[in-house]
C-alpha cells in the first residue's frame, strides 16, 4: 500500500525558534518554516532529499532514544566542528567513551558514534560507518 510513498519522520520541540537556530545555524541543515499558529513546523532538509518535520508541542517531552543519525566520513573532524559550534557529546551509560565522548563500536555496527542533544533535549548522533 505504501510502497511508492515518500514517508517522512517528525518529532516535537518546546521552542520552534531555538530549533530553527540550532538545526540551521549550528548543524548547517536547510530549514524551512511552514504553516501558521498551531500548525507551524520546520522542515529539515537532510541533503539526500529526505525531510524531517519538527513541530512545537507545549508539553514536549524529549525523546529518550536517538531520533536522527548523521553519518560522516571522519568522526574526529565532525566532533571537532561540533565542539567549535558549541555542541558537546553526551556520555551514555553502559558505553566506553574516549576523552571527547566518542564510542568505538565495530562488530557490524558503526565504527564510532557520539550522541548529543538538541536544545529541546532530543537525542541525536554522529556516526562513522565501517
Amino acid at each position: 500500500m505504501f510502497g511508492q510513498s515518500q514517508a517522512f519522520s517528525g518529532f516535537s520541540v518546546d521552542d520552534l525558534g531555538e530549533a530553527r537556530r540550532f538545526y540551521g545555524e549550528v548543524l548547517g541543515l536547510t530549514v524551512e518554516e511552514r504553516g501558521e499558529g498551531q500548525m507551524r513546523m520546520l522542515t529539515l532538509g537532510l541533503g539526500t532529499g529526505a525531510q524531517v518535520f519538527v513541530y512545537p508541542k507545549a508539553d514536549h517531552t524529549p525523546a529518550s532514544f536517538t531520533i536522527l543519525n548523521f553519518p560522516v566520513n571522519d568522526i574526529e573532524a565532525a566532533v571537532t566542528e561540533l565542539e567549535r559550534r558549541g555542541v558537546r557529546l553526551d556520555r551514555v551509560p553502559g558505553f566506553d567513551h574516549d576523552e571527547r565522548g566518542v564510542v568505538r563500536v565495530g562488530n557490524g555496527g558503526p565504527a564510532a558514534i557520539g550522541w548529543f542533544t538538541d536544545p529541546a533535549g532530543n537525542v541525536l548522533a554522529v556516526l562513522q560507518e565501517n
